[in-house]
């Protein structure tokens, strides 16, 4: 925390330095550590400010806003949102559409990021401090600016609205049409039915534990079922579709799924709506695992760490160490690393190997 105020404030007074605003250097700042793996402890870190800062800098800015200038010049306000708006989702529809986004979701985004934003606030600021802009006309901007945000809530349902008229509907086949079974009896639930979701299922066979599949790719669950394994389409996020494929009765919840934020909202999800669940989660790398312990998981398993694992046993086998040491080895250096992992505050405590058995 302190090298980061450190870079923030040194930041700072460089840009202030070279004649740009402070305000401007922060933002700088703040746009290098989050390219940082340092991102997720620093948000972690800042968090209980972060609304309290953001209230101080939006009264910072209303506070060089003259009311009576606004008041004599509304249509100039409303031109300057309509034509900020009007350029900035034409701009953004364009790219998408350049980027081969479907028309729907290139619209929505163009309406959502359409509206202005805090950075325009930075610039307008550092240019009036740098005299290169007015006070009066600054001001005029920056309610125009501020009437975009303002609106933005109206144009988030204004953009679903026409996302839906627009979406071409999905046509799902008719094994992903089978709803979980609602006997709701105690078995594990595996999100993901790609390569490693399958694997999962396959070792939970083995082992004689029930469970179900369930995944938001209709082709991967139409896959499965007709392989004969009990998957089920849906969004696992959805804490309405957890409660139907027994998330109350379930053993433990299995996390599969690559995709980052999908992870941390079915764990959320999960973990809010059974307290004791046992929830094993994958994770991307070290910091992604972190953050899984901190949201509740049980157990969060890195790609990084698992591949150098079993990179280190293949090749102290094929070295000719015997394989009881190596695995005694590659089982001590995964607990050592669960360990450093794992913060002490964790809301979810790391199951023992035996008990993780016994639960599921």
């Amino acid at each position: 925390m302190a090298a980061t105020l450190l870079i923030a404030l040194g930041t700072g007074m460089i840009a202030a330095a070279a004649g740009l605003s402070m305000g401007l250097g922060a933002f700088i700042a703040g746009l290098l550590l989050a390219e940082t793996e340092y991102r997720r402890a620093i948000e972690v870190t800042i968090d209980p400010f972060k609304s309290l800062l953001i209230g101080v800098f939006f009264l910072t800015v209303g506070m060089g806003v003259n009311p009576a200038q606004l008041a004599a010049h509304p249509f100039a306000i409303l031109g300057i949102a309509i034509g900020l708006f009007a350029a900035k989702s034409l701009l953004i529809f364009g790219l998408a559409r350049f980027f081969r986004l479907t028309k729907a979701t290139a619209l929505e985004t163009a309406i959502m990021l359409g509206p202005g934003g805090e950075f325009a606030f930075v610039l307008l600021n550092g240019a009036v401090a740098a005299k290169l802009l007015e006070q009066e006309p600054a001001s005029l901007v920056l309610a125009g600016v501020s009437l975009t945000m303002v609106a933005l809530p109206l144009l988030a349902r204004f953009a679903r609205a026409m996302t839906l008229k627009l979406a071409v509907p999905v046509i799902l086949p008719d094994e992903a049409k089978v709803p979980p079974p609602d006997d709701h009896s105690a078995r594990a639930i595996v999100v993901g039915g790609g390569r490693v979701g399958q694997l999962v299922g396959s070792m939970l066979e083995e082992h004689g534990k029930p469970y179900i599949v369930i995944d938001s790719d209709a082709s991967l669950i139409a896959a499965q079922r007709r392989a004969g394994r009990p998957a089920f389409y849906g969004d696992a996020t959805k804490p309405d579709f957890l409660r139907l494929c027994g998330i109350d009765e379930a053993t433990a919840l299995i996390v599969t799924i690559d995709n980052q934020r999908a992870v941390d909202a079915t764990v959320l999800a999960a973990r809010t709506l059974q307290p004791h669940l046992v929830i094993v989660a994958r994770a991307r790398d070290a910091d992604h695992a972190r953050h899984l312990y901190k949201i509740g998981v049980n157990d969060a398993v890195p790609e990084t760490i698992e591949a150098s694992l079993q990179l280190s046993e293949a090749a102290l086998i094929g070295l000719g160490v015997p394989m009881g040491f190596v695995i005694a080895s590659v089982h001590e250096r995964r607990d050592g690393f669960r360990a450093q992992l794992k913060p002490a505050d964790a809301s979810a405590p790391a199951l023992p190997r035996d008990a993780r058995s016994r639960r599921l």
